[in-house]
């Protein structure tokens, strides 16, 4: 059943990032606020160095804030240490990568299950292998990542990320290491996913053509929103 498009599923406000300390201190994200209802599906553009991959690091738990509030998914990740956030994301929110991260000594089947496995899913790789078809790649069940390209490895990653059924899934430039046809693709794909779990999306890209495909663009500058599409806010 889909969620009440009323639920805040994030919930940041006055978000800071700084690197470094004394005169080396770099200020990466100054003061963000963000809300965003589920089943939205959100773009975060800007160019690099805005903050905007920084500011999904923190969103989805990778990354601690140094100030502010972030509420995500139900839970205050402010408060939580770092095995605190690694149980807040287990199951709840999916992460797709430019770099695809699979694991080299793995098959695809294993890429996907044993993430399962370690969830205490009840049937990890029968889940997994449904996932790897939805995605078709049925047939490369059995390879392993050197032997799949770079299309069929970020594929991979997606059912990885969401054979979970996260409520939340974050992708960060997922096309970037891809051609044009076959970043396509995977963008449909992704999409296709997201909306048959009723999932949140939040993608991070510079590409204008594709944030249009979502809900919202949240546009970032020197670690600040300066547009938000949701209520044409400029706060440059």
């Amino acid at each position: 059943m889909h969620k009440p498009v009323d639920t805040i599923v994030i919930d940041a406000a006055n978000v800071t990032l700084r690197l470094g300390r004394g005169e080396a201190a770099v200020d990466i994200l100054r003061g963000v606020d963000l809300r965003v209802r589920s089943g939205e599906s959100v773009a975060i553009l800007g160019p690099s160095g805005s903050g905007k991959s920084s500011l999904m690091a923190i969103l989805s738990g990778l990354e601690r804030a140094t100030s502010g509030q972030v509420q995500v998914a139900g839970n205050d990740f402010t408060k939580l240490d770092e095995d605190g956030l690694a149980r807040a994301r287990r199951g709840r929110i999916g992460i797709v990568l430019q770099a695809f991260h699979l694991i080299p000594t793995m098959t695809a089947l294993e890429n996907v299950a044993v993430p399962l496995e370690l969830a205490g899913h009840a049937d990890p790789f029968t889940r997994a292998r449904a996932e790897l078809e939805a995605v078709g790649l049925g047939h490369r069940l059995s390879h392993y990542p050197a032997q799949l390209s770079g299309g069929e490895q970020q594929r991979v990653a997606l059912a990885r990320a969401t054979a979970p059924g996260p409520i939340l899934l974050f992708a960060d430039e997922p096309t970037g290491n891809l051609d044009a046809a076959t970043g396509g693709a995977i963008v449909e794909l992704m999409f296709a996913k997201v909306r048959a779990g009723a999932a949140t999306l939040v993608l991070i890209t510079h590409d204008p053509e594709l944030a249009a495909q979502c809900d919202r663009i949240i546009e970032m500058r020197d670690g600040k929103i300066v547009h938000d599409s949701a209520n044409a806010a400029v706060t440059a």
